[in-house]
C-alpha cells in the first residue's frame, strides 16, 4: 500500500510522501514510493551501521529517489549513486536530494541499469547495492494488476513473462561493482523467492541468499552477500540485522 500523501500548498504546489524519515516530492510519471519497501531500507541501513566508516552505496533502478537519500540521510558519512532509465525518473531523484541537501553526497545518474555508471570508477568498489526493479510479470499486468497502470508508468512494474527479467540482470551485474564481501538487497514480489534464490545460486558469485519477512511473513526482501568477505556475516539466517 503507498504511504500517506500530502499537498503541501492545497493543490498548487508538490505532491508530497513520506518514506522512511524523508519527505520527498512525488511526479505524476513516477512511481509511487510505497511503504512496504521501507523494508529494503532499514535492512541495508543497518548492515551499513554495521560495515565501514565511509560506505559506498548504489540505489539501482532508484526512481524518484527514495532509497538513495534516505540512506544518505540515515548514513551522513555514505556516498550514494543512483540509476535509473528515464528522463522524469532522473530528473525528480536529483529534485529530492537537492530538496533533502544531500546533492553533495548523492550523485544521479542516467542510463540502463549499470550502464549507468560506467566511469564512475565503481566497479569492485560498492559497500552495499540496493534495488526496488520492476517485478510484476507482463502477462499480469494486462490481466489482474492492469489498474496499477492507470497512475503510473509500466516501466515501473513490468518485470517480464515471469517478473524477474530485471532482477536476473542485477544479481549478474552487481557482482562486477560490489567489494569480495558487499552486499546486495533487492525488493521482490510475492513467492517469488525460489525464483530468486535459483538465480543467485546460478550466479556462483554469492554467498546463500537470505531473506527479509514482512509483518505478515512474507518474504519480500533478498539480502546476498558477494564472495570473498573477511569479516563475519552480520545478518542471520532469517535476514536480520544481529
Amino acid at each position: 500500500m503507498p504511504s500517506r500523501v500530502d499537498d503541501l500548498a492545497g493543490g498548487g504546489g508538490p505532491r508530497m510522501q513520506r518514506f522512511m524519515n524523508v519527505e520527498l516530492e512525488l511526479a505524476p510519471d513516477v512511481l509511487v514510493p510505497r511503504q512496504e519497501t521501507e523494508l529494503l531500507g532499514t535492512r541495508a541501513v543497518a548492515i551499513l551501521r554495521a560495515g565501514p566508516p565511509e560506505p559506498v552505496v548504489v540505489d539501482m533502478c532508484c526512481g524518484s529517489g527514495n532509497l538513495a537519500v534516505a540512506i544518505a540521510a540515515a548514513i551522513p558519512s555514505a556516498r550514494v549513486w543512483g540509476a535509473d532509465l528515464t528522463d522524469s525518473t532522473v530528473a525528480l531523484a536529483r529534485r529530492n536530494a537537492e530538496r533533502l541537501a544531500v546533492q553533495g553526497r548523492v550523485a544521479i545518474r542516467q542510463g540502463d541499469l549499470f550502464g549507468a555508471l560506467e566511469g564512475e570508477g565503481l566497479t569492485g568498489a560498492v559497500d552495499v547495492i540496493v534495488c526496488n526493479p520492476p517485478y510484476i510479470s507482463t502477462g499480469r499486468l494486462e490481466g489482474d494488476s492492469a489498474h496499477l497502470l492507470e497512475a503510473e508508468p509500466r516501466e515501473a512494474f513490468d518485470g517480464g513473462p515471469y517478473g524477474i527479467s530485471i532482477h536476473q540482470r542485477v544479481i549478474r551485474d552487481a557482482a562486477d561493482f560490489l567489494k569480495p564481501g558487499g552486499w546486495l538487497l533487492f525488493e521482490f514480489g510475492e513467492r517469488q523467492d525460489r525464483q530468486v534464490a535459483a538465480l543467485f545460486a546460478r550466479a556462483k558469485a554469492y554467498e546463500p541468499v537470505s531473506f527479509a519477512a514482512n509483518e505478515a511473513g512474507t518474504p519480500r526482501v533478498a539480502l546476498a552477500r558477494k564472495l570473498g568477505a573477511v569479516a563475519p556475516n552480520p545478518v542471520d539466517t532469517a535476514g536480520r540485522p544481529e
